[in-house]
């Protein structure tokens, strides 16, 4: 599996331990990536439900733009990550394949969690192999 091209790819720069970085609603991965879905949660509560996102066309709930080594999310329905999960209170989980990969081979589907470790601006990465076993 290779990522298109031009394109970054996200299984290289989590291996290699990259850091994206957040500021207020707005992330930025220093990866580029096909996305199928995103949910936003919070840890340690049985009463949060994640939010799941699954259209990313012309939505008013985020924005999407590409640069030539990133991707930047901005999240219009949040106001601020490093508060409302920051010190592990919660996480971002994509769905995603390498940009130009196939979408129909699950070999190429991949999760990535998103970490806000305290309440700095720094994102941590992680493939994981299920979100629902945290």
């Amino acid at each position: 599996m290779s990522a298109g091209e031009g394109a970054k790819s996200f299984v290289d720069a989590i291996g290699k331990k990259e850091m994206g970085f957040a500021v207020k609603n707005s992330v930025f991965l220093p990866f580029h990536l096909e996305m199928i879905s995103i949910w936003i949660g919070k840890e340690m509560s049985l009463l949060a439900v994640p939010e799941l996102m699954v259209d990313f066309c012309n939505t008013p709930d985020i924005g999407i733009r590409e640069g030539k080594s990133y991707t930047n999310l901005v999240f219009r329905k949040w106001k601020n990550f490093q508060h409302e999960l920051g010190h592990q209170k919660g996480h971002i989980i994509i769905l995603a394949a390498e940009k130009g990969a196939d979408l129909f081979d699950r070999q190429n589907l991949h999760y990535i969690r998103i970490s806000f470790r305290d309440d700095r601006k720094e994102l941590e990465f992680e493939l994981i192999d299920n979100p629902f076993d945290l």
